[in-house]
């Protein structure tokens, strides 16, 4: 038997990663994939000390409370809103993340979602492909200049400075946005942005990106009030989290035409979608993808691996979301 400590791999990820971990920990991994109830994650949590997880995995107290010997969760992420941190703080036990690694990758396809909603992309693929182009008309597909426009944007950590600098030295845009706390004078010049309150961001943006956290605080930070103070000329991008917009309200707004178009990533209840948002074509949608290269994926599942390592063989995680834990 083992005596090396068990960990748990919750979904599915690179065999390398998993030999990487094999060489110090006795492994149950889940290569078939199958996303557990939260009572199946408990059980095979019961004789672990680490866990390997993802945003599918609901870390809270209930799971906490079944799994006494759990000392560390990983995620395989830079959002972790599927950790209840405070439970894990009180009961010991240590919570990380994967930020930096992804930072590049998810700004690129946060620009990249912005375009093909500024540009009608998917909507004109989909007319192409059902054979409905028989001619060349004036206003076909026509969208939404992005070079020199008022590029807003929710959120100014990593990846919103990331498309901030895109925005601003790539395409010329007049860069806004607002943040929890302003950024420092050398961040702002380096991205060219300007602080700006929610309000003036939302009546001034003609794209503007999500990419702030979800919290309680920020549950349907982007609802029917805040949609009817935006331009009907405006698009709105969201690569944040899921719940940080009221789908049931944008899918009606976008039907209604009170914004020109939206691209999302990420969805409230996901991977369920709305079902209003399959049916209105001037929306871009994506499947969880921001941060979907092989090298970032790669990065991400190493990092998260190297932080069960230090910790649970060093004692020194590298990306600690509740440090407090190592000094009790």
């Amino acid at each position: 038997m083992s005596t090396q400590p068990r960990i748990l791999v919750a979904r599915a990820v690179f065999p390398e990663t998993l030999r990487k971990l094999e060489q110090h920990f006795d492994v149950e991994s889940n290569q078939a994939d199958t996303v557990m109830s939260k009572q199946e994650l408990a059980q095979r949590l019961q004789d672990k000390v680490g866990a390997f997880t993802t945003g599918s995995e609901r870390i809270d107290a209930d799971v906490l409370a079944a799994c006494p010997q759990l000392k560390i969760c990983a995620n395989m992420a830079v959002g972790f809103n599927n950790f209840d941190v405070a439970a894990m703080s009180a009961r010991k036990v240590l919570a990380t993340n994967t930020p930096d690694v992804l930072t590049e990758t998810t700004a690129d396809f946060g620009f990249a979602l912005l375009m093909a909603t500024a540009r009608r992309i998917a909507e004109s693929e989909h007319y192409l492909r059902a054979g409905k182009w028989t001619k060349w008309s004036f206003d076909m597909f026509a969208g939404s200049e992005v070079h020199g426009s008022t590029l807003g944007i929710l959120g100014m950590g990593r990846i919103g400075q990331g498309i901030a600098r895109r925005g601003a030295h790539g395409f010329g845009m007049n860069v806004i946005y607002h943040n929890r706390s302003r950024l420092a004078p050398d961040l702002e010049a380096e991205c060219k942005a300007r602080y700006v309150s929610k309000e003036e961001l939302l009546a001034n943006a003609d794209h503007l990106v999500l990419v702030l956290p979800y919290s309680a605080e920020s549950h349907h930070a982007i609802g029917a009030a805040e949609i009817a103070r935006m331009k009907p000329t405006a698009t709105l991008v969201n690569i944040a989290r899921g719940g940080i917009v009221d789908d049931a309200a944008l899918a009606v707004a976008l039907r209604e035409k009170r914004i020109a178009a939206a691209g999302l990533d990420v969805y409230e209840g996901e991977p369920k979608v709305h079902p209003d948002l399959l049916t209105v074509p001037n929306v871009v949608l994506t499947p969880h993808i921001a941060s979907a290269t092989v090298p970032t994926r790669r990065a991400m599942a190493d990092l998260a691996a190297d932080n069960l390592i230090g910790f649970l063989v060093h004692g020194k995680p590298l990306t600690p979301l509740n440090p407090e834990v190592l000094n009790p």
